[in-house]
Order: structure tokens, then C-alpha cells, then sequence
């Protein structure tokens, strides 16, 4: 019984983890981000693939454990991409965004910031950020190139734009003294936040825009798609930003505030050159469990009533209600 408690019997297609509760979208968001998916070759994933495979079509082998299709069917949803069935590039899987996206972070967050180093820090977190929305949205319709390039020109924009004016504006408080000024350079992260939330919202709605005016694929209870809807569209990027914003607030806030403090350790002041490995690995831990919080939010797999979709839509299906991939 405590087997079975431990592992339920493997559901092809179906989370291991309740998705109706934050908890068990959590340990279901963990095991996607889990960063030893990056490490899995391409003759383990095609394993994976062809167990799975063999469970859909009734040809599994008797000695194959629920364990490890469940194993298999995390490792699937870690690299390939639920709609297009493709690889994901690696550092712009949601398993790859915290180990490619920490270094970016500690210099994002390093202090006596110049203007050109925080223009360069900048632009490669929006990059990223941008590449990272892109690769891991709703695909059910085609993203034009030029699509993807007004998002990333905006939210590289709107985020250098913000943050080198913090910046200016620091620099030219002449009445302030200079340990004063020391101080809210460090803090500069608390209005750093609402700039980072406000260009990751920019960039979530600029990268997906085309979702909005084609619609996403809704589907039944049976997985079949019964139509393509703006509504559900505009949930999944509304929800998907949302997270964007949830994001970034630990990162840019506990940093800062944890190193103001462990500056002060006699330890720590006859030996700087540990500053910035105890720095990084701050930004990684805050990283690490900031990530898989934010997208615990909501669900991928979004459910949505049909009384609040178009019409059409309402009338292709005796469902109440349909599910859609959120995107992540």
C-alpha cells in the first residue's frame, strides 16, 4: 500500500501530480525543471519515447514498473514540446532556465552597475527571457518570425530603458553622501522588480501577440480539438505573465538583502574573493526555488468553461467546460 501511495499507476498523458492543488503543481513543475533532464542523451530520450509508445499501443513489457513510466513521460515532457513534438533547445527549456539564466542574474545584480554594464546585462536577461517565452508557448499555430522580433525589440526596450534611468538617476544624487549612496545603489533591485516585472510582461505579450488575434487550439475531455479560441488565448498569456511577474521578486529582493548581511561576518571581510562564489550561489538558490513557485501558479494544462468562449465553439461540443495548453 505504501508502494502504491508512493507511485500511482501510470496514466499515459495525465500529470503524476494532482494539478488541482498548488502542491501538487509544484512537485509537478519540479520534476519538469529538474536539471538532470539536460543531461539525458538522445538514445535515453528515444528509450523514453518508444516506452511510451509501447504502453499506448498495449505492447509494454510485463517487467516495466509505473516508476519508470513515469520516469520516461518526465523526461518527454522536459525536452519535447507537448504541441510541435519537438526538441526544445536546451538553455531555453524550462529545465534549462535556471543554470543558463543564473549567471545572467548575479550580473544583473552586481554592484557600482555602469550604464554600457547594465545596458550588456540587460539585454541578455531579456534574451533570454524572450527565447524562453517563445520556445516554450502555445504552439498550436504558427509564429511568424516578425512576431518574435517585436517582442524581443520591445522587451529589451522598455527593460534597458528602466533600468539605465535608475541608474542615471543614482549616479546624479550629488547631495547624498557617499556611503548613502552606497545603500541605494545595493537596494537598487526593489524598483528593479517593478521594472523586470513590467518588461517580462512586455515580452510575454509582445512574443505570444499572434495567439491573440489567431486563437489557441481548445480540446474536449477527450483530447480532441473542438476549436481554436481568442478567449482561452488571452487566459493563457494573462496567466503565463502573471507568473512573469511572481518571478523575478525574490530574485531581485533576497539577494541583496542576505548579502547586506553576511558582508557584515568578520569571516566574509578578511576574505572578499569569496563575495562573488557566495554571491552566485545566493542568486542560484533564490533562483532555483523561485522558478518552480512562480509557474506552480497555474496549471499548464488550463481548464476553462465553455460558456465563456465564443459561440462556435460552445456549439462543436456538449462539454462545460475545455482544456488548453497554458504554455509556460
Amino acid at each position: 500500500m505504501a508502494e502504491s501511495a508512493a507511485c500511482p499507476a501510470f496514466q499515459l498523458g495525465r500529470p503524476r501530480y494532482d494539478q488541482g492543488s498548488f502542491a501538487g503543481r509544484l512537485r509537478h513543475f519540479i520534476d519538469i525543471i529538474d536539471p538532470r533532464t539536460l543531461f539525458v542523451s538522445e538514445k535515453q530520450l528515444k528509450e523514453c519515447i518508444k516506452l511510451l509508445d509501447d504502453y499506448n499501443h498495449g505492447t509494454l513489457h510485463p517487467g516495466v514498473s509505473d516508476q519508470q513510466l513515469w520516469e520516461a513521460q518526465k523526461i518527454k515532457q522536459a525536452i519535447i514540446h507537448p504541441d510541435t513534438g519537438e526538441k526544445i533547445f536546451m538553455p531555453f527549456r524550462m529545465s534549462g532556465y535556471v543554470p543558463f539564466g543564473t549567471p545572467i542574474v548575479i550580473g544583473l545584480l552586481l554592484p557600482n552597475q555602469t550604464v554600457l554594464s547594465t545596458i550588456i546585462w540587460q539585454w541578455l536577461n531579456q534574451s533570454h527571457n524572450a527565447c524562453v517565452n517563445y520556445a516554450n508557448r502555445n504552439a498550436t499555430k504558427p509564429t511568424p518570425t516578425s512576431k518574435f522580433l517585436q517582442g524581443y525589440a520591445g522587451a529589451v526596450t522598455s527593460a534597458v530603458s528602466i533600468a539605465v534611468g535608475l541608474n542615471v538617476l543614482i549616479k546624479n544624487a550629488n547631495k547624498l553622501s557617499p556611503a548613502s549612496r552606497t545603500i541605494i545603489q545595493r537596494f537598487v533591485p526593489f524598483p528593479a522588480v517593478g521594472s523586470a516585472a513590467t518588461a517580462n510582461i512586455c515580452n510575454v505579450a509582445l512574443m505570444r501577440h499572434s495567439e491573440l488575434s489567431e486563437g489557441i487550439d481548445v480540446m474536449d475531455s477527450s483530447g480532441k480539438v473542438v476549436g481554436s479560441s481568442k478567449v482561452a488565448a488571452r487566459h493563457a498569456i494573462m496567466e503565463t505573465a502573471f507568473t512573469r511577474v511572481v518571478l523575478p521578486m525574490p530574485i531581485f529582493v533576497l539577494p541583496p538583502i542576505i548579502m547586506s548581511h553576511l558582508e557584515r561576518l568578520k569571516f566574509l571581510q578578511r576574505n572578499r574573493r569569496l563575495m562573488l562564489p557566495i554571491h552566485s550561489f545566493v542568486c542560484l538558490l533564490t533562483f532555483s526555488l523561485s522558478l518552480p513557485v512562480a509557474i506552480s501558479l497555474f496549471p499548464q494544462m488550463s481548464q476553462i468553461e465553455v460558456s465563456r468562449l465564443e459561440p462556435e465553439i460552445a456549439a462543436a461540443t456538449d462539454c462545460k467546460s475545455v482544456t488548453y495548453n497554458k504554455g509556460l
